[in-house]
């Protein structure tokens, strides 16, 4: 390293840089440090000669880089017990999402928000915390403040700033939400013609309701108060924004006003809106279908269900006549497909319609929207079908054997449904208890629909294939939601006030974001459990003060991958206490 001085008429600024070789065998000068300018040279130098003391400073630099490349001997006893209350173990898995928070400029976005609240502590620390032990180590709070310990750097908080921090998170949550998603588009570029909404919910362990936690229909499952959370999703599988309601919201009306605020923080004109049926109503159709200058700004692609279409239609998706397949000439009939050379293969059939499906009512005087339905057809969809309906059919058998066939609550997947029970033997006498059996025409008529999956949009000009290729996608957004809810741990919530549960959701918003972003840089080579424990595992042992750090985990082609994508490595056989500060670097550019 050399000392290198840059002048000006009224200043001069002091820099630390270095000749390195690049891998195509040419040689650049790269700035280590920027020491600052005459005045701040002054200042550090501490009355000494600024010019000799930065010469000093990069020989004391050398001098240090050369001790780094000797051999380093730790000196361990076996008499010598270990000094109480010292940790030696610390996780380094952090260092990658760190290095995806600063890119998104996470930092700066605290920064704003500090400068708007009067307190002291650093929100910055507390947020990134906050991300990082909800994807490695997610718990409570509490848990978290706990968890925070086991990164090399050490937090700068106690446990009550971060519930301090809560409220502040909350208020500024659409603020945080339009941030990331400009940020994000530095990273890496985002396809926002196509989004995709969804919804789900979380459970609170707590018996009272409040104004947020309310009783509903829980897809957990859970007889508890629940909040629901509505989600949209860019094309590429990353968040974009979402809200909280009450727990006994319907999920339909939320669609418009968290889609409105999209179309006016972030800028985006010309969207299409993908939709599952139960999100998909009349009125969440006909708000996405806007035409400006001639041309649709505003679309929608949601699937619908065969069985809720009007019989005229049900007869047409169903008749197993005028099926297409793509590259194909001619129509097919269903009934003669061979299972060995069309297993893969999707046929379709289409029509436009001029009607409301989505609701069963619609007012008298309402414009009826005009939709192209798609229907589509596969073998392979129809066996997957059928292997669903025989492991519940099973499960219901098992239930009868059991005794634990009546049924308590209404689910189209509960295995219960195939279950009819009469009071009469077969021979026909009338017997005093209920007698339970597999209801067979049930079965029959859940038969028919086998195979068949029906979409419907308002798009003139693209591809019944496109636009089944288009709503396939919406997995993405599932797989999002059970992300937050599995491997986040976002439920159960404990939190009590709703300024606090708010702020709970944005930072697993955050979380989701952050890691999304992670697979996008992987090559969405490796799967969401993978990335996750390989993070939890890759811990370094600290043997002493001043002695570096030695890496206590398994070299393997995630962790190659890791340090290749983010440009620094923590898995030489040991790491100097200046060679992790480097790393700290690194990992805190906005790349």
């Amino acid at each position: 390293m050399k000392l290198t001085v840059s002048k000006s008429k009224n200043s001069a600024t002091f820099y630390v840089q270095k000749s390195i070789r690049k891998s195509n065998g040419s040689v650049t000068t790269v700035t280590i440090e920027k020491l600052g300018n005459l005045d701040m040279v002054k200042t550090r130098a501490n009355g000494k000669d600024p010019y000799i003391w930065a010469q000093e400073y990069v020989d004391e630099l050398n001098r240090k880089e050369y001790e780094e490349q000797k051999e380093i001997l730790i000196k361990c006893s076996p008499s010598k017990l270990l000094k109480p209350d010292e940790k030696h173990l610390f996780n380094c898995g952090y260092l990658f999402l760190q290095s995806i928070y600063y890119s998104l400029k996470l930092d700066k976005i605290c920064s704003k928000i500090s400068k708007k609240y009067s307190f002291e502590y650093d929100l910055n620390d507390i947020l990134s915390r906050l991300i990082f032990t909800r994807i490695l180590y997610p718990s409570s709070k509490l848990a978290s403040n706990r968890s925070s310990k086991m990164f090399i750097e050490q937090p700068t908080f106690n446990l009550h700033d971060i519930y301090r921090s809560l409220s502040v998170l909350s208020k500024e949550s659409d603020f945080i939400q339009s941030e990331l998603y400009k940020n994000s588009q530095r990273i890496l570029p985002r396809r926002n013609d196509i989004l995709y909404y969804d919804c789900t919910n979380y459970y609170f362990e707590i018996e009272q309701e409040d104004e947020l936690r309310k009783y509903g229909k829980s897809k957990q499952h859970q007889p508890l108060p629940i909040v629901g959370m509505g989600m949209f999703m860019d094309h590429d599988g990353i968040p974009l924004a979402f809200d909280i309601f009450p727990g006994n919201k319907n999920e339909q009306p939320t669609l418009k006003p968290l889609e409105q605020k999209v179309i006016d923080d972030y800028g985006i004109d010309s969207i299409i809106i993908c939709t599952d049926a139960g999100l998909s109503s009349n009125a969440n159709r006909k708000f996405n279908d806007k035409t400006l200058f001639g041309e649709k700004i505003r679309s929608f692609i949601t699937t619908q269900s065969i069985k809720q279409l009007p019989k005229y239609l049900k007869e047409f998706a169903l008749d197993p006549e005028g099926w297409s397949l793509q590259g194909e000439t001619g129509l097919f009939n269903l009934n003669n497909l061979d299972e060995q050379t069309d297993y893969n293969k999707v046929f379709y059939k289409e029509r436009w319609i001029k009607e409301d499906l989505s609701d069963k009512k619609v007012k008298e005087g309402n414009k009826a929207l005009e939709q192209h339905l798609i229907v589509s057809f596969s073998l392979k969809y129809k066996k997957y079908h059928q292997k669903i309906r025989q492991s519940q059919i099973d499960r219901a058998n098992k239930l009868i054997e059991k005794g634990e066939y009546k049924r308590n609550q209404k689910n189209q997947n509960d295995p219960r449904r195939f279950i009819a029970t009469e009071a009469m033997t077969s021979s026909g006498e009338v017997c005093d208890r209920e007698i339970p059996y597999i209801d067979s025409n049930l079965i029959a008529e859940e038969e028919k629909y086998d195979g068949f999956y029906a979409v419907c949009t308002n798009l003139e000009t693209t591809s019944a294939e496109e636009i089944v290729r288009i709503n396939k996608k919406r997995w993405e957004i599932e797989e999002c939601f059970r992300i937050m809810k599995t491997e986040f741990s976002a439920r159960p919530i404990y939190l009590q006030r709703e300024d606090r549960i708010k702020a709970h959701f944005i930072t697993c918003f955050a979380s989701l974001v952050v890691f999304r972003i992670l697979e996008k840089k992987l090559g969405e080579q490796y799967t969401c459990d993978e990335i996750i424990n390989v993070l939890r595992s890759m811990m370094m042992y600290r043997p002493g003060e001043k002695l570096g750090y030695l890496p206590a985990y398994t070299r393997t082609a995630l962790t190659d991958a890791l340090h290749e994508v983010f440009g620094f490595r923590t898995d030489y056989e040991i790491l100097t206490d200046l060679s992790m500060k480097k790393v700290f670097r690194e990992s805190k550019k906005s790349r």
